[in-house]
């Protein structure tokens, strides 16, 4: 499954789970996809662990036309992505657009803050189930949910079927 062409961007802020953010950062570079970090300033930021990962692009000039895709890595990063006004506006333009948004862990937090979870089947870390459901999503434990162009994921254990999900879902 070849990604040429692809853009692919994947979202950071600080405390993001390691393998949530590098893996599928990894993974698409390899599968020919460009891939570009966005985060709410170009800087660097901290994941869980204390690994240091950098923006390549600020949110605020981040353009959702220019993505086929937006990865939503979990950790605690998603608590401080939805504090960035343009992170949300970025990522909501992107749903708007009706592209694929994969988010895992804590990730569909922000799908909540975008409005794009109300009807709509999802999973994600146990932990933000009740927070899914009052936001009006069905909530499943599966270890990867596909509804329309919206894909969620637990752990980092599900890590292989998101990715395998998301490829599916740009071929």
């Amino acid at each position: 499954m070849g990604m040429e062409g692809k853009h692919i961007a994947v979202l950071l802020e600080e405390l993001y789970e390691d393998p949530e953010f590098w893996y599928p950062y990894y993974r698409f570079q390899e599968a020919g996809a460009k891939v570009t970090v966005i985060a709410p300033r170009i800087k660097e930021y901290k994941s869980k662990h204390g690994y240091p990962a950098t923006a390549d692009l600020a949110a605020a000039d981040a353009k959702a036309e220019a993505f086929d895709a937006v990865i939503i890595p979990g950790g605690y990063s998603p608590d401080h992505m939805r504090r960035s006004r343009e992170l949300v506006d970025f990522l909501k333009d992107v749903y708007e657009q009706g592209k694929i948004i994969a988010a895992m862990c804590h990730g569909p937090w922000m799908l909540a803050s975008i409005g794009a979870i109300g009807g709509r089947k999802v999973t994600a870390f146990f932990s933000i189930k009740d927070d899914l459901i009052n936001a009006g999503a069905e909530f499943v434990d599966e270890e990867v949910v596909r509804d329309g162009n919206i894909i969620t994921s637990r752990t980092p254990k599900d890590l292989p079927a998101f990715c395998r999900e998301i490829l599916k879902a740009l071929d």
